[in-house]
């Protein structure tokens, strides 16, 4: 069993575990005491059928795993959910930054947004969350160099946002092949 940190960034490879092991804290985190409740943060948007299914599959397989986990849909204003959500009692799952920042920068109605500001306010509140916090981001700069200059951009903002919440949090794991590699341990 795996204490849970006040605030914890999951980072990884696309299929690393990353959201299993948030579901697993949420679990633990529920079974931990009856008053405990667990909200589910998702910033994906379904822009097209592969992506309908995955959302679909990931909310079935979420359903069976941790059915007491309330899921909330919020792709854009995150802080606010999080400032809205979080409680002493309740542990807040995010799934995923990565999803986030791409619909701040890369919106499917084409006016991008700066993301400074909202990173900003994101590290401000993960700072200052009543409640046990648990962050899912994608590690996504440890292979080739893109050619595309938008897609570099997108790979050093994601890199720049994923720092910026390390240091907020108190614990920092990276996942590998579902197994979890501690980066940084609680205080």
């Amino acid at each position: 069993m795996v204490e849970i940190a006040r605030s914890e960034i999951i980072l990884g490879g696309q299929r690393s575990g990353k959201s299993r092991r948030a579901e697993n804290l949420a679990r633990q985190w529920l079974d931990n005491a009856p008053a405990h409740q667990a909200v589910l943060i998702a910033t994906g948007q379904a822009w097209d059928n592969e992506m309908r299914e995955r959302i679909a599959r990931h909310q079935r397989d979420r359903a069976e795993r941790v059915p007491r986990m309330v899921t909330v849909e919020e792709p854009l204003a995150l802080a606010e959910a999080i400032d809205r959500h979080s409680a002493a009692h309740t542990l807040v799952v995010v799934d995923c930054l990565t999803l986030w920042l791409t619909n701040l920068l890369m919106p499917a109605e084409g006016a991008s947004v700066d993301a400074a500001a909202p990173a900003d306010r994101l590290g401000r509140v993960i700072r200052l969350a009543p409640g046990p916090l648990v962050l899912v981001s994608n590690e996504i700069g440890l292979g080739v160099i893109p050619l595309g200059r938008e897609v570099r951009a997108f790979v050093d903002a994601l890199g720049g946002l994923n720092q910026s919440v390390a240091a907020a949090c108190e614990r920092v794991t990276l996942m590998a092949a579902g197994l979890p590699m501690t980066l940084k341990a609680s205080k």
